[in-house]
């Protein structure tokens, strides 16, 4: 039977195993984990910044659109009030302009009896002259 002995270089590796585990977590392990929690943490501030950035430009959006759509409102409204508007002068244009027609009517039809009787006093005279002067010629003499 063959006995084994424990070697006293096996205790001497298990604690410099021991020892540099330790170190390696002091030195290495810890600060990659601090470096891994930073980045956690700042991803986590820069997903919350970008949250709070879509929800303020989703509301301006919503803005936008509703003063989009109260001017699109407002205009027609205005529109429409121009149309009224000008609907109503042309009515009180049409209702002069009728107004006039009569008053012009009766004006145009007195100036026409005026260059009528006119006429007819000019043609009387003419053809009196002109009668006077067939009776002249047909007759050899002249006649009074």
């Amino acid at each position: 039977m063959v006995q084994v002995l424990p070697d006293l270089t096996f205790f001497v590796q298990m604690a410099i195993f021991l020892v540099l585990v330790f170190v390696l977590n002091a030195l290495l392990y810890k600060p990659i984990l601090n470096i891994i929690d930073r980045r956690k943490k700042q991803l986590e501030e820069l997903e919350n910044e970008i949250k709070l950035f879509n929800e303020s430009v989703n509301t301006k959006a919503a803005e936008y659109e509703e003063k989009l759509k109260q001017a699109k409102t407002n205009a027609a409204e205005l529109k429409k009030e121009i149309i009224q508007e000008g609907n109503e002068q042309a009515k009180k244009i049409v209702d002069v302009v009728r107004a006039e027609i009569p008053v012009m009517t009766q004006e145009f039809q007195q100036k026409i009896g005026k260059e009528i009787q006119t006429a007819r006093q000019i043609l009387d005279k003419q053809s009196q002259k002109l009668s006077l002067d067939i009776a002249q010629k047909v007759l050899g003499r002249s006649v009074k």
